[in-house]
């Protein structure tokens, strides 16, 4: 779990930490970075993007989910919120986890599995990779035989449709977009929200959830005074 960029206790800390910071004291290298990419999205005016770089086996993904949500729902109208699946500790599972995101895409059930596949893995623990018994990582690691079941259940798509659609040349291309996208935006850590291809920030850099969410918003605002 190295590379997820904060610990729990580390996490639930700055979650319960008050807000400190005000709209003017935000600064490019310190709390978010500036990034250059020859492709900005296509959007209406007043619309953003924002993408979240994750891992179903990322604990600081499982905590930042409910605060993604309420990201979203205050995006102004016709605005994306897009995932990116990180591959980065395949020791920990990552790559199959990836793989089950983009094959849900291409099946058109991502949004539908989404919450379900963090519950598989963090609740229930039917793709946990850690064994709560002995502290230490599973083996053999949860398959994709085994997400199948996950959106068998919580979308009707049959689990030998899934592990089909699973190895297809689709999924391996949208896996090695998705790695392209973390190479690009020199994402070390889980989870990065990328605003409007154009600003990189984080729980830790924002100095924690609520702190994020204040900075999301100040950026999207920032974002359209730009030319």
């Amino acid at each position: 779990m190295q590379k997820c960029i904060l610990s729990l206790l580390s996490f639930l800390i700055m979650s319960a930490a008050p807000s400190a910071w005000a709209a003017t004291d935000w600064i490019a290298g310190k709390h978010y970075a500036e990034v250059a990419t020859a492709a900005r999205p296509a959007l209406a005016a007043g619309q953003t993007e924002i993408t979240e770089v994750f891992s179903y086996g990322c604990p600081a993904c499982n905590l930042f989910n409910s605060y993604a949500h309420k990201i979203k729902e205050r995006l102004p109208a016709g605005s994306k919120f897009l995932y990116v699946p990180a591959s980065f500790i395949p020791a920990e599972d990552w790559p199959m986890f990836q793989r089950a995101y983009c094959t849900a895409e291409v099946l058109g059930i991502a949004d539908k599995g989404h919450d379900a596949m963090f519950e598989a893995v963090w609740t229930t623990g039917e793709l946990a990779t850690m064994d709560k018994t002995t502290g230490r990582l599973k083996s053999p690691m949860p398959t994709i035989e085994q997400a199948a079941l996950v959106y068998n259940r919580v979308a009707g798509v049959k689990a030998a449709d899934f592990t089909a659609a699973a190895a297809s040349f689709s999924v391996d291309m949208k896996m090695k977009a998705a790695d392209d996208f973390v190479k690009a935006y020199k994402v070390s850590g889980t989870p990065t929200l990328i605003i409007d291809r154009r600003y990189k920030v984080s729980v830790q850099s924002a100095g924690g959830y609520d702190q994020l969410m204040e900075l999301v918003a100040w950026l999207v605002a920032k974002d359209k005074k730009q030319p």
